[in-house]
């Protein structure tokens, strides 16, 4: 399921699938989400914006 919207995505995982940094897909609000799934518990990895350092 999407983090963002609960809809269904195109990816089925087993109980025993692991998966560290997938860029997760969602086909009707259109954002991927970097996830990580172990044994059916997803975690969303929120990374910073990239921004422009000022010096």
């Amino acid at each position: 399921m999407c983090p963002i919207c609960g809809n269904k995505t195109r990816l089925k995982i087993r109980e025993d699938t692991e998966l560290k940094n997938f860029p997760l897909y969602c086909p009707k609000c259109r954002q991927e989400n970097l996830v990580d799934i172990k044994q059916f518990k997803l975690t969303v990895i929120t990374e910073p914006d990239a921004k422009t350092q000022s010096r």
